[in-house]
């Protein structure tokens, strides 16, 4: 919907639809990153203690633009998480096992 005519694409709204199975959300706790010249990958993993194997819950391929704009999304998110409740701690370390995903990847 435009606000006064213009094709300024900050003034449309987007109507944005949640279904009731995906606003259940899934749990990862692990994500692997690779790209392309043209695209990001990001496999959103759960990985369970005693468990060998480790399931790719989702999968989502967006283009450099929008990685680039979820980067400051979530550093914009995360500050004010912190503001809000304080630092949070670690995040930086990876997981306390062997990986054996290949190589191109990053970990968060």
């Amino acid at each position: 919907m435009m606000k006064d005519g213009n094709n300024n694409p900050e003034d449309q709204q987007i109507n944005v639809e949640l279904s009731e199975e995906v606003a259940e959300g899934i749990y990862s706790n692990l994500a692997m990153i690779a790209h392309s010249n043209s695209e990001f990958v990001i496999d959103f993993i759960r990985l369970m203690p005693g468990v060998p194997k480790a399931k790719v819950k989702s999968r989502i391929i967006m283009t450099p633009d929008h990685a680039k704009r979820l980067l400051a999304a979530l550093k914009d998110n995360i500050a004010k998480y912190e503001q809000s409740f304080g630092k949070i701690q670690g995040g930086m370390e990876g997981p306390n096992f062997p990986m054996n995903f290949g190589g191109g990847f990053g970990e968060a």
